[in-house]
């Protein structure tokens, strides 16, 4: 494994500095080892890629082998295109396969690791010694300079010069990992742009209201599908004691402002005014007609919330439609998300229009490329933000040319 460089001061100039051990910085400097490059990875966090053990429930959706630019949110929808060409998901199945790396496909194109992500860190901080790589981990970056076409890097363990500079930071997620916006200021600090960041992949918080009713229910999941005026997404909704969280409710909390509703269809494949126009023809129950969709107690509790007291026998027609509203379209408004603290990815970050899609490099700053979550492209649910760490840093690495 790579290991912290012990000789200071540092050998300088070195050929490329990644700042940020993450999936993309990682990735990146192995490619760039196998190219020939002598090149330094260096991050403030006392572990590398923390973010990749902890995804996934432990087990790391690593990649989807459906990943197309569709999948992403990015304010120019093009820029995420030629990265993804270059690099494709069964690249990285390829790579993982050769060292053996076992793995489920938990949904269609979905791939975790069948054990445990600390695996798939293991490989790639192998093939990082394979390729030569030096990790530098607890080193904290205090001033970054350029000059005579030299970044120059003022660190806890000393100074760094090197013509080209990565930028592999990750964003503001998951704060307790020591993320933060350390890449975005470097982008600022250069003239790029940074587009407004706000929490994605986050769950809901919702009124008090809500929770009065549903927080007791805790812990409950259904199938649903939740949508709003932009997306809808088939997944799995679960109740929390804050509100609403679970794929699909990570996934529409993407293309959700504070203010605005969602809808959520309980009974994603059925109509319901079929079903209970059905079942009051037949002198059915509303608690039968609702039986065989939803858990026990989440029936009891709509039930009791919903329910007229009269059979639906005895119910209008207007009434019936109504309720069947309810079923396929019960909309509810959000009062929050829970922020960055229980973010999967950050939303926003340095603006694409700044940064080459081809070769990732900064347009009006020659030598300086980002890499990763800390551009403002941020992938939906389901291992694409990793597809897009691992497709970016490829992208990067093979077309750095050498001087």
């Amino acid at each position: 494994m790579c290991t912290k460089l012990s000789q200071k001061p540092w050998d300088n100039p070195v050929d490329v500095v990644i700042v940020g051990a993450g999936a993309s910085g990682l990735f990146c400097a192995a490619q760039l080892g196998y190219r020939g490059f002598k090149v330094l990875v260096i991050d403030h966090a006392p572990k590398a890629a923390s973010k990749i053990r902890i995804s996934g429930g432990g087990r790391c959706n690593f990649t989807n082998l459906n990943a197309t630019p569709a999948n992403y949110l990015c304010h120019n929808p093009h820029f995420v295109k030629s990265a993804l060409a270059q690099f494709k998901p069964e690249a990285f199945v390829d790579l993982v396969d050769r060292h053996g790396l076992e793995y489920v496909d938990k949904a269609p194109g979905q791939l975790f690791c069948k054990e445990r992500a600390g695996d798939l860190i293991a490989i790639l901080r192998t093939e990082c010694d394979w390729a030569g790589v030096e990790i530098s981990l607890k080193t904290e970056v205090d001033k970054v300079s350029f000059k005579d076409e030299l970044y120059s890097l003022e660190t806890s363990e000393g100074l760094i010069q090197t013509p080209r500079l990565i930028v592999a930071t990750g964003s503001l997620s998951y704060p307790k990992l020591k993320a933060s916006d350390f890449g975005h200021r470097i982008a600022q600090q250069f003239g790029l742009k940074v587009t407004e960041m706000r929490a994605g992949l986050v769950p809901f918080v919702m009124p008090d209201s809500f929770k009065r009713d549903w927080a007791e229910l805790s812990g409950t999941a259904l199938d649903v599908v939740v949508s709003n005026h932009l997306q809808q997404f088939a997944e799995p909704m679960l109740i929390t004691h804050q509100g609403l969280s679970g794929p699909a409710i990570l996934q529409i909390s993407n293309y959700w402002l504070p203010g605005e509703s969602i809808t959520i269809n309980l009974l994603p494949n059925d109509s319901a005014l079929d079903e209970l126009q059905r079942a009051k023809a037949e002198n059915k129950t509303l608690s039968s007609v609702l039986k065989p969709h939803w858990p026990n107690k989440f029936r009891q509790r709509w039930l009791e919330l919903n329910a007229p007291e009269r059979s639906l026998a005895e119910l209008s027609n207007a009434e019936i439609e109504q309720l069947a509203s309810k079923l396929n379209a019960w909309e509810v408004w959000p009062e929050k998300t829970e922020g960055y603290a229980k973010a999967e990815v950050t939303l926003g970050g340095v603006d694409t229009d700044e940064v080459s899609s081809k070769t990732l490099e900064a347009k009006k700053q020659k030598g300086l490329y980002f890499i990763g979550e800390v551009l403002d492209v941020t992938g939906q649910l389901g291992g694409f933000n990793f597809q897009w760490a691992w497709s970016s840093a490829y992208a990067c690495a093979m077309n750095i040319e050498k001087v």
